[in-house]
């Protein structure tokens, strides 16, 4: 598996060099002789994609809770640290796994646009989070709505609960629930699903009303308090994500 992943986002971020065009015959050579690792020779870096428009900087604990659980349940070499990227910049084609959430409208720019369309085509990982865990809000409708300028109106599609994310790492019967939801906060459901966009029958685009990101937004060391570790899941999303 870290083979697996190593190669992927050496691969990833040769790609994004390339596009970027600030690759040359002697990075190539240097990253394939590197064995492919990224910067700082990690399997794994957290990046959230920031956006012109809404509300990106959500969930703030979430990411280093993450981060914690893949280095404690993985042999992964993870970087500590959340990076933040503007999804216009081309630095964020080069990115193994990428995060982006929000409560309000989104308009992506053009330049927005293309990154996302040329990351999710070439082989990228994005999970999107919806923040307000509804199906009828301002972050669901507009996102949907740019997915569809971008991929076709019949490109996001519900996951079946069969689905290999569900068993990446650790198996599940198909997406764990919040306790949003449980509780009854949003639009009052609980979501037995998933969406994704899938791209030469890999998935490129994870996406949930059903708010991990506030679900998973503690002090990691809060963890202990927890009758059984609900980040699991990101585990799961992220292990898929390096390794398909």
């Amino acid at each position: 598996m870290s083979q697996t992943a190593i190669t992927r986002a050496g691969f990833l971020r040769l790609l994004g060099c390339a596009l970027a065009g600030t690759i040359n015959a002697g990075a190539l050579s240097a990253a394939q002789r590197a064995g492919g690792a990224g910067a700082g020779g990690y399997d794994f870096w957290f990046t959230r994609l920031s956006y012109n428009s809404g509300d990106w900087d959500v969930d703030q604990r979430m990411p280093a809770n993450l981060i914690t659980s893949l280095i404690d349940y993985t042999s992964l070499r993870i970087d500590p640290e959340e990076h933040v990227i503007a999804l216009s910049d081309p630095r964020m084609l080069s990115a193994p796994f990428c995060y982006l959430a929000g409560h309000k409208a989104v308009e992506f720019s053009d330049a927005e646009r293309r990154n996302f369309e040329r990351y999710v085509r070439n082989g990228g990982f994005v999970f999107v989070d919806d923040c307000n865990h509804d199906i009828d809000g301002l972050f669901a409708k507009s996102f949907e709505a740019q997915m569809a300028r971008i991929f076709g109106g019949e490109a996001l599609k519900k996951l079946p609960n069969g689905h290999p994310i569900y068993s990446s790492f650790f198996k599940f019967e198909g997406p764990p629930a919040t306790s949003f939801e449980l509780n009854g906060w949003g639009d009052d459901l609980i979501h037995d699903y998933l969406k994704g966009i899938t791209i030469n029958d890999r998935l490129g685009l994870l996406y949930s009303n059903k708010d991990y990101g506030c679900e998973w937004d503690y002090d990691w060391r809060n963890k202990r308090f927890l009758a059984e570790d609900n980040t699991r899941f990101g585990v799961n999303i992220v292990m898929y994500a390096l390794s398909n």
